[in-house]
């Protein structure tokens, strides 16, 4: 599928509730967020907001990732300099993005999908930092140093620890709100 095609059905798609990434040449859906995945989300923006006042957390940015097959994914959270992405449509370069956050949902599409074509998607694309929020597991996964597709430097801590997201995030993360957001 050529990546004009997914853009296209993709924004038919939105039309109808349905959000569609295109991720390693397949054609995937990304699920509805629930109330516990939105205040993840808030908190994570909250200590963007706090530590790196200069920068900002998109939600829900459509992100051009992969150099190979064209991909677009829509990841909970970019963080990037504010007005990055002025001008640019709902499918934007990721050039200027810093980090982008996961949050796992509760459908059977996850594991594939954010622990195993996101990071490698996201790697691809060159973008610094992926964080991915793991409700399953009660953990936080800091990937890093994107190199050849794949993140040289990967660090997990249970709900409950400090997290460091490295340079240039550069942001300091206390896990324990976390515990109250999980089934």
């Amino acid at each position: 599928m050529l990546a004009e095609e997914f853009e296209r059905i993709a924004a038919a798609a939105e039309r109808e509730g349905v959000r569609l990434e295109f991720i390693h040449g397949k054609l995937g859906v990304k699920a509805v967020p629930d109330g516990d995945h939105d205040e993840i989300i808030r908190w994570v923006m909250e200590h963007c907001m706090q530590q790196r006042p200069e920068l900002w957390l998109y939600p829900e940015r459509g992100l051009k990732v992969e150099t190979y097959r064209k991909g677009h994914a829509k990841p909970d959270g970019a963080l990037a300099p504010k007005g990055c992405f002025a001008g640019q449509g709902e499918w934007a370069d990721a050039d200027q993005v810093l980090m982008v956050v996961e949050v796992t949902s509760y459908d059977t599409d996850t594991d594939k999908r954010d622990r195993e074509e996101k990071p490698r998607a996201y790697a691809e694309t060159g973008i610094p930092v992926y964080l991915l929020i793991d409700r399953d597991s009660c953990e936080v996964l800091v990937h890093a140093e994107p190199d050849g597709g794949v993140y040289g430097n990967l660090v997990r801590r249970p709900f409950g620890k400090r997290v460091e997201l490295p340079e240039p995030v550069g942001i300091l993360l206390d896990t324990e709100p976390l515990k109250a957001w999980v089934r």
